[in-house]
């Protein structure tokens, strides 16, 4: 994993669980990677890894099963839908209004695009 220099690498390990649970790659109930298997398969320190599932439990979008490790909520997909999209919305939204105002860029060609890309990758 390549990490970016503008965010704490907790929150992009955050976002790359958070994706794979999205593209339900990992399921409701799933085990997730022990906090040593993930910090190996990243190259990162286990602390950071175990801050990342804090933070994550914390949202309700992992849980622990004493003994067992950590796994999947039941209603993971809802709370991380509802996370993403806050942040989005909060966060880079902003920036995007600005950047398309700035550009002199419409809707009407944003959505020409955007359908092109639902056709294309979806």
């Amino acid at each position: 994993m390549e990490f970016r220099e503008n965010q704490a690498i907790y929150l992009q390990i955050a976002e790359l669980i958070c994706e794979r649970i999205l593209l339900k790659q990992w399921a409701s109930e799933d085990k997730v990677p022990s906090v040593r298997e993930l910090a190996v398969q990243l190259e990162v320190n286990p602390n950071t890894v175990m801050r990342t599932y804090d933070f994550l439990e914390q949202k309700g979008i992992i849980f622990t099963k004493r003994g067992m490790g950590f796994f999947v909520s039941t209603d993971a997909h809802d709370k991380v839908t509802e996370f993403r999209r806050e942040e989005f919305l909060q966060n880079e939204l902003p920036q995007f209004f600005k950047a398309i105002h700035l550009l002199g860029i419409d809707f009407s060609e944003l959505q020409n695009r955007f359908e092109a890309f639902k056709t294309e990758n979806y």
